[in-house]
């Protein structure tokens, strides 16, 4: 069993408020047959928190102990990594130069300055626009070339990177998280996550079955699908066990995705996803992103109608935050 001392080896920056919330949600229980919980990392403190505040923990740690005073970062134009990496660099006096991939067409001009672009303005970061969404590789070498730029300048900048061909230490913030979700409670029985870049659904099955719990973790896939997100999760826990230096706890057959609430694609808003994030609002007033959480939430759904999941289960779902993208959506969710 990994102890929690194992990740005393890595330089971490303190960004954390502490542990987060793990409520039960009452009326949904009730209105979905299972005994939902929900592990609010949402509230994890930071410029409006998120899961992307515990693996910067890990990278700003890392930026910190090679004095780097800026830091590179690629997401989605509405990207919560990058709102959330520009919040975590103001907090430790460095600047944040963000990167922003156009990985969702059609979208109207709100998605272009509001929610997370208008946060992170307000941050103070540079921006940077990259036009293509499925290309990791020259998202990194487009960062580096800034960073190289910065370098000439006096800089010593940072870059926290994109491709698999490098170290997920972010998804340490997350075998801490699966840690902490096992001291809160034991006896769940599925735990339904995000699977994206794999990093918090990776370190999340790490650190839950290093704590020796065998349940269920479900990725609900919200950029790839399953055959190829599966490829990718082999990848990041191979990975991770690399950094880590030990033998993996996670077994092949404990990567389950899910990818039937993945149409129409990724930052792409389906009718599954407008109904789970209407029905958490209007059932228990919490918000979800259309991102994420609310195709989290969607997959949740379809794996209970499916029997993966079954009735009167104790199931967590992770709520990963990104709240502020809604304001990036208001046509898609509303209308003009």
């Amino acid at each position: 069993m990994i102890q929690d001392n194992l990740l005393s080896g890595f330089p971490r920056a303190q960004l954390m408020s502490g542990a987060t919330p793990l409520e039960r949600l009452d009326r949904m229980s009730e209105r979905v047959g299972i005994d939902l919980w929900l592990k609010r990392d949402d509230l994890t403190g930071l410029g409006f928190g998120g899961n992307k505040t515990r693996q910067l923990e890990f990278y700003l740690g890392d930026a910190q102990a090679r004095g780097a005073d800026t830091i590179l970062i690629t997401g989605a134009v509405q990207s919560n990594y990058v709102r959330s990496a520009a919040a975590a660099a103001a907090r430790l006096g460095m600047k944040s130069v963000l990167q922003l991939e156009e990985r969702v067409p059609d979208m109207g001009p709100e998605y272009y300055d509001s929610g997370n672009v208008l946060l992170a303005k307000i941050l103070g970061s540079e921006h940077m626009s990259f036009p293509v969404g499925e290309d990791e590789e020259g998202a990194d070498a487009a960062l580096h070339a800034r960073a190289d730029a910065l370098r000439a300048q006096g800089r010593n900048p940072y870059v926290i990177h994109l491709g698999l061909n490098h170290p997920p230490l972010g998804a340490l913030g997350y075998v801490a998280a699966g840690q902490e979700l096992c001291r809160q409670m034991r006896d769940f029985e599925a735990v339904v996550v995000p699977s994206g870049s794999g990093a918090t659904h990776g370190g999340l099955l790490t650190g839950v079955r290093a704590s020796g719990v065998a349940a269920p973790v479900f990725g609900v896939c919200v950029r790839r699908n399953s055959a190829l997100q599966r490829e990718r999760m082999a990848t990041v826990l191979e990975k991770l066990s690399a950094i880590l230096n030990v033998e993996s706890p996670v077994s092949d057959n404990d990567i389950n995705v899910w990818d039937g609430a993945l149409a129409p694609g990724y930052g792409r808003l389906g009718p599954k996803t407008q109904t789970a994030l209407e029905m958490m609002a209007r059932t228990e007033g919490i918000f979800l992103d259309p991102v994420y959480t609310a195709k989290t939430f969607a997959g949740l759904l379809d794996l209970v109608q499916d029997n993966q999941i079954q009735e009167g289960q104790k199931v967590v779902m992770i709520h990963t935050g990104g709240v502020p993208a809604l304001f990036g959506y208001r046509s898609a969710l509303v209308g003009n």
